[in-house]
């Protein structure tokens, strides 16, 4: 008898426990996250431009880790109003699972214009990841009328008027701090802005403008069909392979180098999951230590490999933020 109850009790104990089990299966299967439709990222330059290149070489890499769960990425270039419009519109991303699956490629270049323009904050975002660091050169084109950066100082000096094409955001305060370091005024050397960087080669590519500011990524295929040449380095030291021939300012005359390093990372709206944003992180870092990485991206385009996770990131982007208030005196 007293077995028949004691096997009795073991079965209700089972049977009890059971349902606990199978919802703590469940439980742990819902708090975790893999994609489970499109993934659409929003860039907010044009077609061709750096952050352009830098978000599709990341998508494929991760299309070809199969790091997505065989989803496919939706790249979307939303610049209106500078690309503000489309940063907003991820900020306003509300629902779980399309703030799930929506990026945003953000940068020094936008974080600060985004800041300077507008209300939006970065705790209007999840911060994901930041990858690498990038710099800038000069170059000219075809129809230059100078060849070297030391003709450009000289004509400024002898009355000429010198117009450089670029981007928006970083390219912006990589010019003032060029032309404050030279002496000169943003009328001796004025600055033409495009919504991204690939706008701006056109227009020297057309003879239109004397110089182009540009990263490595944007300019690389110029520079190797000879249609654009590296005059000038604006980095504490010179660029490799075929950029090394452009000298720091340093080379050129008598001036400090100038240096403006611009962090590129990626985002997600507020509303993102906490369960999905570790994922994303995870899966950039992965993509930060491949080798398609560092050979299609890194070393090919000449910057640094510079990783931080979501929190990190979020550390990083929330001080960039805070400095870059005071400099504004915000």
């Amino acid at each position: 008898m007293k077995k028949h109850v004691l096997v009795i009790a073991l079965i209700l104990i089972a049977a009890l426990a059971t349902p606990l089990f199978a919802q703590g299966a469940t439980e742990t299967a819902a708090a975790g996250f893999v994609p489970s439709k499109d993934i659409e990222w929003f860039v907010t330059s044009s077609p061709g431009g750096g952050s352009d290149i830098y978000t599709r070489i990341i998508a494929d890499i991760m299309t070809r880790l199969n790091l997505v769960n065989g989803q496919t990425f939706l790249v979307t270039n939303k610049t209106d109003g500078g690309g503000e419009v489309g940063r907003l519109q991820v900020s306003r991303v509300t629902a779980g699972k399309i703030a799930d699956h929506t990026l945003l490629t953000f940068n020094s270049g936008d974080h600060g214009p985004m800041l300077k323009n507008t209300a939006n904050r970065i705790a209007n975002f999840t911060p994901i990841a930041v990858m690498a660091v990038d710099k800038q050169l000069l170059y000219i084109g075809e129809y230059a009328k100078y060849k070297t950066f030391a003709e450009v100082i000289a004509a400024v000096k002898a009355g000429k008027n010198i117009v450089i094409a670029g981007s928006k955001g970083d390219d912006i305060a990589t010019y003032e701090l060029l032309v404050k370091e030279l002496g000169f005024t943003q009328n001796q050397i004025s600055f033409i802005t495009n919504d991204a960087t690939s706008a701006a080669i056109t227009s020297i590519l057309g003879g239109h403008v004397d110089l182009v500011m540009s990263k490595p990524a944007a300019a690389d295929q110029y520079v190797a069909a000879g249609k654009l040449v590296p005059i000038l380095a604006l980095a504490n030291s010179r660029f490799t392979g075929n950029l090394a021939a452009a000298p720091t300012l340093s080379e050129v005359g008598a001036y400090n180098n100038v240096e403006n390093p611009i962090w590129r990372g990626v985002v997600a709206p507020a509303s993102m999951s906490a369960e999905a944003a570790a994922f994303w992180s995870s899966a950039f870092e992965a993509v930060s230590k491949s080798e398609a990485w560092l050979n299609e991206y890194i070393s090919k385009y000449k910057l640094v490999s510079e990783f931080k996770n979501s929190v990190q990131a979020k550390a990083y982007m929330e001080k960039f933020e805070a400095d870059y208030l005071k400099s504004l005196g915000k």
